[in-house]
């Protein structure tokens, strides 16, 4: 079922519990279909959210072409196994104004993607937590592609005792590796073939990592030998960080990300793998 009403939304599911939540922008790939398929099989109710966020978007990014086509969306989402997609309008989320917003420490959003999008997370962090409270779920899903994303928004709901438990999922690739993603499709052809040195990336030093290699030098200089392969591309940002908080390390010793963002033409595409640390 549809729902584009908050108070319809609330009034369906104020009796229920065991819903599982996937928030989304729409342009639905098999990525969220992952997620959805995933949910569907731990919980009695699946909703899943379509809500492209203006608030997440600077002013010179791409909101008014973002994808949008909600029919199909909503197939989508029902045969993967949604019982309900919310789908407000940006009025019925914000209305005339919106003077309240959850703020997540610059310790962990001012590196990786906040550091050229600086009002990004704000945007993400004040929405998920909208969306949370309206829908109350017991668990929400997420994809390991947006790995800082994650990492907020584990820490806003521990912070304030939210009550429900992140799950996250692999990241869903293409035959070729590259992570699936609703912006793919403003790629060129010569572009989306140049995208998968992202992923070549990643997997050397991944390759590195299982030989013993811990120093973190050594492998940013693998990122930036394979990346040097780009013509179309510019980088945004390699870094090598702990998972958890997000600081700069000089050796592997604990779970770390290791994480790219690539800008073809407007188009940013960003991926990472996690390494476990250890010996």
């Amino acid at each position: 079922m549809l729902i584009d009403s908050i108070a319809k939304m609330k009034l369906i599911l104020s009796n229920k519990s065991n819903i599982g939540f996937v928030p989304t922008m729409g342009a639905l790939h098999d990525g969220h279909l992952s997620l959805i398929k995933t949910a569907r099989k731990h919980h009695e109710l699946v909703v899943v959210s379509i809500f492209v966020n203006p608030s997440q978007f600077a002013p010179d990014e791409d909101y008014d072409v973002y994808p949008r086509n909600l029919d199909e969306d909503y197939v989508l989402a029902t045969s993967a196994g949604a019982d309900y997609v919310f789908s407000p309008s940006v009025f019925e989320i914000y209305g005339h104004g919106h003077f309240t917003h959850v703020i997540v420490d610059d310790a962990l959003t001012n590196k990786l993607c906040g550091a050229s999008r600086p009002t990004h997370f704000k945007g993400v962090t004040t929405v998920v937590a909208l969306l949370i409270n309206i829908i109350k779920p017991q668990k929400i899903y997420l994809g390991e592609k947006d790995a800082q994303q994650v990492i907020l928004l584990k820490r806003m709901i521990k912070d304030l005792h939210m009550g429900l438990e992140v799950v996250t999922c692999p990241t869903v690739r293409a035959l070729d590796g590259l992570a699936l993603s609703s912006r793919n499709t403003y790629l060129s052809d010569k572009e989306r073939y140049e995208a998968t040195y992202i992923y070549q990336a990643l997997m050397e030093v991944e390759k590195k990592y299982a030989l013993g290699i811990r120093d973190v030098s050594s492998l940013m200089n693998t990122l930036t030998q394979v990346l040097h392969n780009l013509s179309l591309g510019k980088i945004d940002y390699i870094e090598i960080l702990g998972y958890d908080d997000l600081e700069y390390i000089e050796t592997i010793q604990k779970k770390t990300l290791v994480a790219i963002a690539v800008f073809f033409g407007k188009t940013r595409l960003i991926d990472n793998i996690v390494l476990e640390g250890g010996a």
